[in-house]
């Protein structure tokens, strides 16, 4: 059993390649997804929504790996302190995850977001100055914390 952790900033390309591991068998958990699914259509959520949703992902998630299912939580895990009470999470559950982060530069990340439609819950449109702190603000996640898989500019599943 496996459980990935999507982990880049806004327009690094995470959704594209959790679509892969969705589509080689993986269950797909996206925060962006839920919210759109509840009528969001602009980050950053109000504060109650992003609790509902964290806590219902949560819930997702243990059902999940309590039938022995693969995972791909399509999040960006911006900072460690995220990434750690993630991990918290799984660790009664006998899982370890694998945090696999796309390591897209910053021009790159903000032109994708700037050409976000609106079009379904992988494109939510951002403020280009939230999008920049999002970039800048964001933790990159190191060796220390666990299994880590780095793919430059985020284009790139193999493995």
């Amino acid at each position: 059993m496996r459980v990935v952790f999507m982990c880049g900033p806004a327009g690094s390309g995470k959704s594209t390649v959790a679509r892969r591991f969705e589509a080689e068998g993986m269950m797909r958990l996206s925060f962006d997804q839920e919210a759109w699914d509840r009528g969001f259509r602009a980050m950053p959520l109000p504060d109650g929504a992003r609790s509902e949703i964290d806590a219902e992902l949560r819930r997702r998630l243990v059902e999940l790996v309590g039938q022995d299912r693969d995972v791909v939580l399509d999040f960006s895990f911006w900072s460690r302190a995220m990434r750690d009470d993630w991990r918290r999470l799984l660790a009664p559950l006998g899982v370890t995850p694998e945090t696999v982060y796309l390591a897209t530069d910053r021009r790159t990340c903000l032109e994708r977001v700037r050409a976000r439609a609106l079009g379904h819950g992988d494109d939510f449109m951002l403020d280009p100055g939230v999008a920049a702190a999002y970039f800048d603000h964001f933790e990159v996640p190191s060796p220390e914390e666990g299994p880590l898989r780095v793919i430059p500019g985020g284009t790139d599943a193999s493995a």
